[in-house]
């Protein structure tokens, strides 16, 4: 494994003068498709049983957003007033908290009884449903902190599943035509951090980079070659793990400035990938950044324990 040199990114966007500024989930569909991703990762890699347990839960978190009954809606003069003010017009830590995210989080520890899982994973299940309301508010309050503390990391993991559902479909109901950017690496839906971006291979707004939020799912667009930790543009590079970096489809953006670093995506080379998916499948640069003074930014929940 080595890195390829640190090089100005040679796919700059150009020629799409207006792309959509975000784009909400369709949770159903995405979970299930990230499923699908999942397993077809799982297939020969040294991770298989990790990622074939996250194609599992992939697989609950879909069928989930089908089947449970759609959320209340978030009231229209918070809409507006969150427009105004230039906030997020989903507030995480009243979401996190409603009884109807409790509801998700309920029906989607019983769903997971029923799925294999490593005897670790297995035991944080049974304590997570024993716990006490006490307990679960200060899980949740970890969660919305984007703090995943390795002491009881699996049982945040099971929460953080939970809340990705209830999350995208309260997004799914935002008009993505009526979000207005926050600030730099920050999704306008919920204000959580990106997991990764992606650059686009969809037809109309090829070549276009994308954030995804590691809360919502929303898809929010960012300028190309900026950190998405600090907003800088200056001293901005990228590092893979495959020899020649024309050949990489997933790589390290690195800043100078802040010396923090974010995975970027280029489904322009592969459509198949997918943030959350591909992030854990390609530990691989998680490893090689370790050796490195840059530390990664964004929330990262599925590889919090390596």
């Amino acid at each position: 494994m080595s890195a390829s040199s640190i090089q100005p990114d040679p796919l700059m966007v150009g020629g799409i003068p207006k792309a959509p500024y975000a784009f909400m989930p369709d949770p159903p569909r995405l979970f299930a498709a990230r499923a699908t991703r999942f397993e077809v990762l799982a297939e020969g890699s040294r991770l298989s049983p990790y990622l074939s347990f996250l194609a599992g839960i992939s697989r609950i978190q879909a069928a989930l957003a089908k089947d449970l009954p759609a959320p209340t809606p978030i009231p229209v003069n918070q809409i507006e007033q969150a427009r105004q003010n230039a906030m997020p017009p989903v507030d995480r830590s009243a979401m996190a908290g409603s009884p109807e995210c409790r509801q998700t989080l309920r029906s989607f520890l019983d769903r997971m009884q029923a799925l294999e899982k490593p005897p670790a994973a297995a035991v944080a299940l049974t304590g997570l449903c024993a716990a006490d309301k006490k307990e679960i508010d200060q899980i949740f309050a970890n969660v919305v902190a984007d703090v995943l503390p390795a002491d009881g990391l699996a049982q945040h993991l099971y929460v953080v599943a939970a809340i990705q559902v209830h999350a995208a479909r309260i997004a799914a109901q935002l008009d993505g035509g009526r979000l207005n950017p926050i600030r730099v690496g920050v999704c306008p839906a919920c204000g959580g951090r990106p997991v990764a971006s992606r650059v686009t291979g969809i037809h109309g707004v090829e070549g276009v980079r994308y954030a995804d939020c590691s809360w919502c799912a929303t898809s929010w667009n960012e300028v190309r070659v900026k950190c998405l930790a600090c907003g800088s543009t200056k001293g901005i590079g990228y590092r893979a793990v495959e020899t020649s970096d024309e050949e990489a489809t997933i790589k390290a953006e690195v800043c100078d400035s802040c010396f923090s670093w974010t995975k970027i995506l280029y489904q322009n080379k592969n459509p198949s990938l997918d943030v959350v998916a591909d992030d854990v499948a390609s530990l691989g640069l998680d490893l090689l950044m370790k050796d490195t003074d840059y530390r990664r930014a964004g929330f990262y929940p599925f590889l919090a324990g390596y």
